[in-house]
């Protein structure tokens, strides 16, 4: 699907059998991108870029989980970045919580962390750590446009149950960190569970997870009190 406008580039394509989303951001003037959380269909990625006539100069990881940047996991050998990188040169930007898992990209390897930006030709991409699914989970905000990875879904959120997790971190992102965002900034998830696109107003007047009135309250419906 594509969600560009005159002043952005965003193409969402749902690859995998866990129905994940792999994004491409970009400057529709200079033709320059970077890919969201490259797994699963490494050529139909650059196929796409190439189409769409973009350049790709870098990799944006929301989380280092295999389905999102490649490995062995539930019986599945899945293709990511390393693949990517092989294809195409570019930087890779893990948050630093995060950077130990994954090795082997040597300087190609950058580190961030909450607040940091990056341009993208003339569009600034913000960065903006949202821990509780992992600890260097991290969102993306460009014009208006959030790529949530696995902190917000559709009507849900990430798991809090996974090594790494935090219910109590899950749970400052959702109503402080992206609650904070206007409510017509337009969500991005990292997975089809329930749909494509969504808004930060939507998800606080819908989204049960972004409803509790305290954090207890959500940390008993998470099986931690």
């Amino acid at each position: 699907m594509s969600a560009s406008s005159e002043t952005v580039y965003l193409r969402q394509m749902e690859l995998g059998p866990m129905q994940n989303f792999v994004y491409l951001i970009g400057d529709p003037e200079t033709r320059e991108c970077v890919a969201v959380d490259p797994a699963w269909e490494i050529d139909a990625i650059v196929e796409q870029i190439e189409a769409d006539d973009m350049r790709l100069n870098g990799v944006l990881v929301t989380h280092t989980h295999q389905d999102h940047v490649g490995g062995h996991l539930f019986g599945h050998d899945i293709s990511g970045i390393e693949e990517l990188l092989a294809r195409v040169p570019a930087k890779v930007y893990v948050h630093a919580a995060e950077r130990e898992f994954l090795r082997g990209f040597g300087s190609d390897l950058v580190k961030v962390g909450s607040g940091a930006t990056l341009d993208v030709g003339k569009r600034k991409i913000n960065f903006v750590h949202t821990q509780g699914h992992t600890p260097g989970s991290q969102c993306f905000l460009v014009d208006g446009r959030l790529i949530s990875g696995d902190t917000l879904f559709i009507r849900s959120c990430g798991r809090t149950d996974l090594p790494g997790s935090d219910p109590k971190e899950m749970y400052t992102s959702l109503t402080q960190r992206l609650g904070a965002l206007p409510d017509d900034t337009v969500v991005f998830p990292g997975h089809n569970y329930g749909g494509t696109v969504t808004t930060i107003g939507d998800e606080k007047r819908n989204n049960p997870m972004m409803r509790f009135p305290s954090m207890a309250d959500f940390l008993r419906m998470m099986g931690r009190t």
